[in-house]
């Protein structure tokens, strides 16, 4: 059912999206709506993330890596080789950043070009330089890095010593500061990795018509950002746009859609909160008809990702979900409201709580740490039932053969 309100304040000919609307939208552009239990193959695994834009993807493992548990909340029968064959095998994915590391198709490969000479200036700017290169020229270190990697092919940061010993993150020894850097410049990609160490090549010997393509302009970057993330959000505000691979400012995005508007590509939609409030957006112009086109919820709990995309903007899921939720892993533990790895419980189209979950290897068990269901929400049988279900299969997924939930 298409939900849309004339709202008084604003022209009549500007439409009020409700906010149940908003958020069946949101879910429907971000691949939720569709039939999990559907059949996986590395073809169908890539539409999917060319359909997300990009998989966010992160190094903590107490449950699962976060690209999988994304993909996994979506496909029941994914499973991370087959990520690793597009992205080592296929090579139609690479890591690149957005607004973190993340997989993405290669396709875009050129679109990542203006970013990493962006990041080169900045990073050679920013304390960060200054930092991991104390005592050291910085600018020779990466050279000589890139040189052993240009003679000696392929290297991982452990292929590199240094006599002072660092731990990790702001510890890093030069050499690994200087991978990153060369990475996030572009000079080098991650052709795969090896027990999740990142193994780094030159770009032009991996990928190498990619690398040869030309640097798009400007104008031509500024409208493929804002098109790629306004087909994958649907309704959407500029700083939303820019916000989604974080590669132009809010005020180029701005301008953006003026100019789609005027073009009748996008229409002016004032968009409701989950508080009720209503918000100016746009939207593009045959969202009625996406909506229409949009299955129903699929009858079942699933947890989500800490990262998933519907969760990346904090403040937009609580406007829309009214959802609150914060990432906890790098809070000190006593203030920690509910836990480290926290996964939002998604039940057909509702954010309806959130669980702790702790995966202990040795013994096969997957423990639940604590189980939290948002206000107003009734921990009925049936409701209990899903969530045993979706329990079931996260545990098969990470190979646990016990699930214990504490309290």
């Amino acid at each position: 059912m298409i939900c849309v309100h004339l709202s008084s304040s604003v022209a009549d000919s500007v439409p009020t999206i409700s906010a149940p609307t908003a958020q069946r939208l949101f879910l429907g552009a971000q691949g939720l709506l569709d039939d999990p239990a559907r059949r996986v193959t590395t073809a169908s695994l890539q539409k999917l993330i060319e359909r997300l834009g990009f998989v966010q993807v992160d190094t903590i493992n107490v449950l699962a890596r976060a690209h999988d548990l994304t993909l996994f909340s979506r496909l029941d029968g994914y499973r991370p080789e087959q990520l690793e064959r597009l992205l080592e095998g296929k090579r139609t994915l690479f890591e690149g950043f957005t607004h973190d590391a993340s997989a993405i198709p290669t396709a875009w490969f050129s679109h990542w070009k203006p970013r990493f000479a962006r990041d080169r200036e900045r990073i050679q700017a920013h304390a960060w330089w200054q930092h991991h290169f104390r005592g050291t020229d910085g600018g020779q270190v990466v050279k000589d890095v890139k040189t052993r990697i240009e003679r000696e092919g392929p290297l991982k940061s452990s292929d590199f010593e240094h006599p002072e010993k660092r731990g990790p993150w702001w510890g890093w020894k030069p050499q690994k500061a200087a991978l990153d850097f060369l990475w996030r410049s572009g000079e080098l990609v991650i052709p795969r990795r090896e027990r999740f160490q990142k193994v780094y090549d030159l770009t032009e010997r991996v990928l190498p018509e990619h690398h040869a393509l030309p640097c798009p302009d400007p104008t031509e970057h500024l409208a493929w950002a804002c098109a790629t993330a306004a087909e994958r959000l649907w309704i959407f505000t500029p700083k939303e746009l820019a916000d989604f691979w974080d590669s132009i400012e809010a005020p180029e995005a701005k301008a953006w859609c003026a100019s789609e508007e005027r073009a009748d590509r996008l229409v002016p939609v004032q968009v409701e909160g989950a508080d009720g409030e209503r918000r100016p957006a746009f939207a593009l112009v045959d969202w009625e008809a996406r909506l229409a086109k949009l299955p129903e919820p699929p009858e079942r709990t699933r947890l989500l990702c800490p990262f998933d995309p519907i969760l990346r903007d904090r403040a937009r899921a609580l406007r829309r979900f009214d959802f609150d939720y914060r990432f906890e892993a790098f809070v000190p533990e006593p203030k920690r409201r509910y836990g480290y790895f926290v996964l939002p419980i998604l039940e057909g189209g509702r954010l309806v709580g959130r669980l702790d979950p702790k995966l202990h290897r040795d013994r096969g068990l997957l423990e639940i740490k604590g189980l939290w269901w948002e206000p107003g929400i009734k921990a009925t049988k049936a409701r209990k039932r899903r969530l045993d279900e979706a329990l079931e299969r996260l545990a098969v997924f990470v190979g646990a053969e016990q699930i214990q939930v504490v309290g």
